[in-house]
């Protein structure tokens, strides 16, 4: 695989590499984990169909608010103003048709018993609302309990879902008259409407299979596009309003997860007449790579452009990458091609170019690059600076905005400055809300990470970032610690990450770092960034767990550093990196002194049926063994260094139960064990404090246990 142009670490295990150059840090007073971890972190860019008009979310040390960038002022403006560290999400905005009113989604989705995360345990409940704040500086103000508003393209009328049925909230002068659209079984999701706001088009999942169909609103009627004992999805309109494209996967039988699928029986882009729900086959993919289908970041999954094409994605050759093909049929044709994968799309203001953020090029960042939809031309960088951008969007007038990063910048929103037609290298991204910086924000003691290249005894390369100390004294060695992501499909990249709870992740390993560790963030096998082979690694996860060689491999590797004392080597991480940190603690308890797992895993048995509740452990007593083996639980009798247990009890992706279970087993071993438990916390921590909390915790941990 082709690698960046920039250092690049090669080892072997058991081989000791020659001595790296320390990277020159400020030397003054080491920086807190609040300090270093209290820079706003942007989510959820979205543009404006009129008004030249952007928005996105701050989240500042737990507070969330949103900002506004429109044809006003340069920069942006916050359009909301709520105070506290409460847990309460704001996500789903979405501007109304003229750009003067911006609609939002207050709080997290109900759990399976139908409770919205409440973090701060608030006597009053808590609840998930649809928003709105007009942009005349207006307050913002609740309209109703509801998820995903989604404004029509002319009026103000928004539909909306709660509790798997479609609303309308109908807005007329200063009034807003709420009620259920239609009623139809299954739950309803993806809502689409039509160019002339005459129909919907939605998808309605009843758990083994999903239809699309289109409701006419003058009519009152329901009708179901070539309903099939598929899964359909992500429908998208014509511009005229006649057709509708969708994708249709074949039902697959019980998904369990957390194991490798190279290959499907294909998926395919359907094209119906809205007149009659028929459809035809407009493409399939082929057997073999890419039949098993892998998802961009978008709002849609398929585009339908001003010249009449599909973009989609497809992992063809291996990488995730973008195609196109003409509505009338034929031949696909590459738009993105090389090492690497799309991620984040959205189709350009002209609706004939895609802007999207790839590694390809890059293999550890992320950069904006446009295209166009017919592959005229190839595709073209935003800046030629090395940066890690991602949601790119387009205003009305075609001003391209992303979320921007870099090793000592947390995640900020950023327009495209510079000459439009100039070459990149004139170009550079600038910031929209600069003023929202800490001023105590210890950029330049910041550590910055090397690419780190390795390999396991069974020949599989891994990934990762490495994050020297300051300079010391001459042959000191260092205690270490390796950073294991969830997921696991996540990369972790050479600077602050655009994922908030790996934001955060960031900025802890940024303060090991700082206080004299040697920390490797590791990029494991099953995660994504580096092709599909590497994804869907074979007997990963409930199938082996062959993604803890890479863990060894780490430590070894570790070890060997002359910088490096291989007697104190720690492990951290969450949710798949505590499963990952708790196989290290069983699996060596000689390579591993001491860990810190957040709402891990510690058996497979128990987390697959989180996600699959109807799972039968005795329908298949090989797989439930081969699960169990791969599992912390079956080992976990060689448990006995030192570990700190990390969980909310309101987790809906791994449940409480794990660590329960852990903990009554290690108690009767006698292992020392540390604990620190949040009432009514989700998997991703939604509090501020809670982080903080948990951060300090673990340093206050790794302090008494490595150094």
């Amino acid at each position: 695989m082709p690698r960046s142009p920039r250092l690049r670490l090669v080892a072997l295990l058991g081989l000791a590499l020659p001595g790296l150059a320390l990277l020159p840090v400020a030397t003054s007073a080491q920086p807190s984990i609040h300090d270093i971890d209290g820079a706003p972190f942007a989510a959820t860019l979205v543009a404006a169909p009129a008004a030249d008009a952007v928005a996105f979310v701050l989240n500042t040390r737990g507070v969330r608010n949103i900002w506004v960038r429109d044809s006003t002022g340069a920069e942006a403006r916050q359009v909301t103003a709520f105070t506290e560290d409460d847990g309460q999400e704001l996500t789903s905005l979405a501007f109304t048709a003229d750009g003067r009113t911006l609609y939002f989604v207050r709080g997290g989705a109900p759990n399976r018993a139908g409770e919205i995360p409440n973090p701060t345990s608030d006597p009053e409940s808590a609840e998930q609302a649809i928003w709105r704040v007009r942009l005349d500086g207006s307050r913002a103000e609740r309209v109703t309990e509801g998820s995903s508003p989604t404004p029509a393209p002319r009026g103000a009328d928004v539909t909306f879902l709660r509790r798997g049925a479609v609303w309308m909230a109908s807005v007329r002068d200063d009034s807003t008259r709420v009620a259920p659209l239609f009623r139809m079984r299954g739950s309803a999701g993806a809502l689409r409407w039509s160019p002339d706001a005459r129909q919907l088009a939605i998808v309605s999942n009843r758990g083994t299979h999903a239809f699309v169909g289109v409701y006419d609103l003058g009519a009152r009627t329901l009708r179901w596009m070539a309903p099939s004992t598929d899964s359909d999805g992500s429908p998208v309109w014509s511009p005229d309003g006649t057709q509708l494209a969708f994708l249709r996967t074949p039902y697959a039988g019980q998904r369990l997860g957390f194991r490798a699928t190279r290959t499907a029986q294909p998926w395919s882009i359907q094209v119906a007449d809205v007149a009659t729900g028929a459809a035809r086959e407009l493409f399939r993919a082929e057997s073999g790579r890419g039949s098993a289908y892998w998802p961009i970041v978008a709002d849609n999954q398929l585009f339908w452009t001003a010249d009449n094409r599909i973009v989609f994605a497809w992992e063809r050759t291996g990488w995730v990458h973008l195609y196109s093909i003409a509505t009338s049929g034929g031949t696909p044709r590459e738009l993105t091609p090389g090492e690497g994968e799309v991620e984040f799309v959205s189709l350009g203001a002209d609706g004939r170019r895609l802007v999207y953020s790839t590694n390809i090029g890059d293999i550890d960042r992320r950069r904006v690059m446009t295209v166009p939809a017919d592959g005229a031309t190839a595709p073209v960088p935003a800046i030629a600076q090395p940066r890690i951008a991602w949601s790119p969007v387009e205003s009305s007038r075609g001003t391209l905005f992303a979320l921007v990063s870099d090793e000592r910048q947390p995640a900020h929103a950023a327009v495209l400055a510079g000459p439009a037609t100039g070459a990149p290298s004139a170009r550079r991204w600038q910031p929209l809300a600069p003023e929202t910086m800490p001023a105590d924000f210890p950029a330049a003691q910041l550590v910055a990470p090397t690419a780190v290249t390795l390999r396991a005894a069974d020949g599989i390369a891994s990934y990762g970032q490495l994050f020297l100390p300051p300079p010391s004294t001459p042959g000191t060695r260092h205690p270490a610690v390796i950073f294991l992501h969830g997921g696991s499909r996540r990369q972790m990249l050479l600077g602050w990450n655009y994922g908030s709870y790996y934001h955060h992740a960031y900025a802890l390993n940024q303060a090991l770092a700082l206080r004299g560790y040697v920390v490797l963030s590791l990029n494991y096998r099953s995660g994504i960034g580096y092709g599909l082979d590497f994804r869907e690694a074979l007997q990963q996860g409930a199938t082996g767990g062959s993604e803890y060689a890479d863990v060894v491999a780490a430590a070894r590797w570790l070890g060997a550093r002359p910088d490096v004392d291989a007697a104190r080597i720690g492990l951290w991480g969450g949710s798949y990196g505590g499963y990952l940190t708790a196989m290290g603690l069983t699996r060596h308890p000689e390579l591993f002194k001491a860990g810190v797992d957040i709402h891990g895993v510690h058996d497979w048995n128990v987390g697959i049926q989180t996600f699959v509740p109807d799972y039968d452990l005795y329908a298949d007593p090989q797989r439930t063994r081969i699960a169990f083996e791969a599992s912390p639980m079956a080992q976990v009798r060689n448990w006995r260094a030192p570990v700190l247990l990390i969980h909310g009890d309101d987790d809906r992706n791994v449940r409480f139960l794990e660590t329960l279970t852990l903990i009554r087993q290690l108690r009767e071993q006698e292992v020392p064990v540390e604990q620190l438990v949040f009432p009514d916390e989700v998997h991703g921590f939604l509090r501020h404090d809670s982080w903080m909390r948990a951060y300090e915790a673990t340093i206050d941990f790794f302090a008494r246990r490595l150094r």
